[in-house]
């Protein structure tokens, strides 16, 4: 009697738990003891019978997972499978609605550029680098008179008023400086002049149009980047002891060593747009990996022609009649519908060229430091998007325009809008419409840094919310209907009816 009272005193959880313990301590009785491992089945259910309706199923304070005050976050990796599977779903669904209404719209054979498209091109393609000897020849007299200088300077030391004679030379050496910056600027000039006059008024294509102006870019960058970092590390050689130390890697190739063609055909084909005399390098090239890279670049520019040509181009070519008659429902529709394609294809042309091609080239060349992106997809503000998505340019804006502006004294703020101002110029050159597109987005820079401030964690995802409506919605596909509507109001079918927006005819 007394052993069921104290049975019945017991707390819930001890019951379970004594029950757990004398079904293991009979268990290893009975083992002890040579007999079967296992307890009767009759005595196992006279204990389950006995206690199954009285152990605390409540005998804590616990949050639900999704609540605020949770103790740790719950995994969404269900959540995230799900998104994938419906996902994949509608886009198959849209792959054969796209495939019963229009059909099979690939054609290998089929092209629209011209064969002055890709004589122009050609061209291009070997008379810009030309710029970047011309640079180098630039340069070179530089350093010449830099060498002399130097000589002239040391023989002055060892005449009567030595100071006097010194800053007479560095005064020459001022007015020469100011015409090798000319030199440089009208050579940096010319590429970009020349190079967006022949896209612009000889090149039909897009694709050959903008790869064109891309390289122009590109060279345009390097050329100011060798002037710049050159009339730095000049400086140093003729004034040492006025002028801030230099990074230690420099030393392994000092001013004037630097400038031979050799280092310069490195920095040509270098996967950066800033230059320096010294890169840290890797100590072999791994063939497989780069085979493996450029694998991925050929496949990715297959799988974006593909999504171009089936799907982007007919929902692109349908937009046309909306944009002109300003349809702004249908306008609006065709850009949610576009923001699909537009973003796939604008991520696979991300990953093929600043994972793929951009790791391939950097190996080749055995370019050791290859932090071409960051994390931009978990950015909280539009302003760190810009700044982390392409950070070759990235760089090269923070140090030759960014730091010089503060140098100066020039506000941050004034420097940052400096800086947006030219890349967005430069962004104009590659696609017709992007000046108006980021000037559009310095208000939503603003919003954006002030919402990540707030306290907690929904500031942060907030920010991350508005950013990726502006990329997905207002960004990629409106860009991109803007853009093809231009094109075709100067070279297609909208260039031959009268049209609200007469102004993209002098496009």
């Amino acid at each position: 009697m007394a052993s069921r009272t104290d049975t019945a005193t017991t707390t819930s959880a001890d019951v379970s738990n004594g029950l757990e313990s004398r079904y293991s301590d009979a268990t290893r009785l009975s083992t002890a003891n040579g007999t079967s491992t296992t307890m009767s089945s009759g005595r196992k259910k006279r204990w389950e019978s006995k206690y199954r309706h009285v152990f605390a199923t409540h005998s804590a304070q616990r949050p639900s997972c999704l609540s605020g005050d949770a103790e740790e976050s719950p995994s969404f990796v269900g959540f995230r499978n799900l998104m994938v599977i419906v996902l994949v779903v509608s886009n198959l669904r849209l792959m054969i609605e796209n495939f019963r209404k229009y059909g099979v719209l690939i054609c290998i054979r089929c092209h629209d550029y011209r064969r002055q498209d890709v004589i122009y091109g050609s061209i291009l393609y070997f008379l810009v680098p030309c710029h970047l000897l011309v640079a180098y020849i630039i340069e070179l007299a530089a350093s010449q008179q830099a060498k002399r200088g130097v000589a002239r300077m040391k023989k002055v030391k060892e005449q009567p008023n030595p100071e006097e004679h010194q800053q007479e030379l560095r005064r020459s050496f001022l007015a020469t400086w100011r015409l090798i910056a000319t030199a440089h600027g009208v050579n940096a000039t010319l590429n970009l002049c020349i190079a967006t006059w022949v896209v612009y008024y000889h090149i039909h294509h897009p694709g050959i149009g903008t790869l064109c102006e891309l390289h122009a870019v590109i060279v345009w960058l390097k050329v100011c980047s060798y002037a710049f970092t050159n009339r730095d590390l000049r400086r140093a050689y003729v004034s040492p002891k006025e002028s801030d130390p230099l990074p230690e890697i420099y030393k392994a190739c000092p001013y004037p060593l630097n400038i031979n063609w050799r280092n310069l055909c490195y920095f040509w084909w270098a996967p950066t747009l800033v230059y320096q005399p010294v890169y840290p390098r890797t100590p072999s090239i791994r063939w497989p990996f780069v085979f493996k890279r450029l694998t991925e670049t050929a496949g990715l520019t297959i799988v974006i022609w593909i999504a171009s040509a089936q799907y982007a181009a007919p929902l692109l070519q349908n937009s046309l009649e909306k944009i002109s008659t300003l349809d702004l429902v249908s306008i609006l529709e065709r850009v949610m519908k576009l923001s699909t394609i537009s973003l796939f294809c604008w991520l696979c042309g991300f990953f093929a060229l600043f994972q793929s091609f951009l790791n391939a080239l950097a190996e080749v060349m055995r370019f050791a430091d290859r932090e071409f992106y960051a994390e931009w997809w978990n950015v909280y503000s539009i302003r760190t998007y810009w700044t982390t998505w392409n950070k070759p340019v990235s760089h090269f804006m923070k140090r030759h325009i960014y730091s010089p502006l503060i140098g100066r004294g020039v506000p941050p703020q004034v420097a940052q809008f400096i800086v947006f101002t030219l890349s967005a110029v430069l962004h104009e050159l590659l696609v017709g419409v992007a000046f108006a597109g980021m000037m559009l987005q310095i208000p939503l820079i603003f919003i954006t840094d002030r919402i990540q401030k707030m306290k907690g964690v929904s500031g942060k995802v907030a920010g991350n919310v508005i950013f990726w409506i502006s990329f997905c919605l207002v960004g990629q596909p409106l860009a991109a209907l803007l853009y093809f509507f231009a094109w075709q109001a100067k070279y297609g079918s909208v260039s031959k009816q009268p049209t609200q927006f007469s102004f993209f005819h002098r496009r």
